[in-house]
């Protein structure tokens, strides 16, 4: 194993108390009758945007959907910069441990500038070599794996995650995968699964 590669919501903060305030002063200001909850953002972690739209707001065309994405993504990444999100336990303490044995990723389902928002509070970029997402390149999750690979030189690592849609993105991709139990969702099958980030040090660094 030469490397770590990781999801980002609900794997290494949530982010789900800002989204909701951002997301529903959106709505607020195009005359949306409807108020989203935690629950409500939950539920679309990991999606892309299109399932996203088709999820949150089915009455809609998609058109308007993803007129509103677009202003949801503007404001959660200008008020994630300025607030942060909610990071797990212990996180970078774990990651100053990981990065003395592997080299350190993120790939998520988000839009452009969300990663970047992350980094931006936290000032967590220095533990990562490289990240990817679908924003930038249109791709699937497991294609943007395989891109970090390629792009990077990887030849064993694993993939973090916390939903479904992880676990069948890192076997589209070829590689292991670590289920985030704490995170928001559940999956069909694992490698490895871990009840909090400590538990990767257990894994991982012996």
């Amino acid at each position: 194993m030469d490397s770590i590669i990781f999801d980002l919501d609900g794997t290494l903060w949530d982010s789900r108390e800002v989204l909701v305030e951002a997301w529903n002063q959106v709505l607020k200001e195009n005359d949306v009758q409807r108020e989203l909850t935690k629950d409500d953002v939950k539920s679309v972690m990991g999606l892309q945007q299109q399932e996203i739209g088709q999820t949150l707001f089915p009455e809609l065309s998609s058109d308007q959907q993803q007129d509103l994405l677009r202003q949801f993504s503007t404001a959660e990444c200008k008020q994630l910069r300025v607030q942060g999100g909610q990071l797990f336990e212990e996180l970078e303490t774990v990651l100053k441990e990981l990065e003395k044995h592997y080299q350190l990723f993120i790939v998520s389902n988000c839009q452009e500038g969300y990663i970047e928002s992350f980094y931006a509070y936290h000032e967590l970029d220095k533990h990562f070599r490289d990240f990817e997402n679908p924003g930038r390149t249109g791709l699937t999750k497991g294609e943007n794996i395989q891109l970090v690979m390629e792009r990077n030189g990887l030849k064993n690592p694993v993939y973090v995650g916390d939903t479904e849609g992880d676990h069948k993105a890192a076997k589209s991709a070829g590689v292991p995968f670590v289920y985030a139990a704490y995170g928001f969702g559940e999956v069909s099958g694992y490698d490895h699964s871990i009840d909090k980030l400590e538990d990767l040090l257990e894994l991982f660094v012996k």
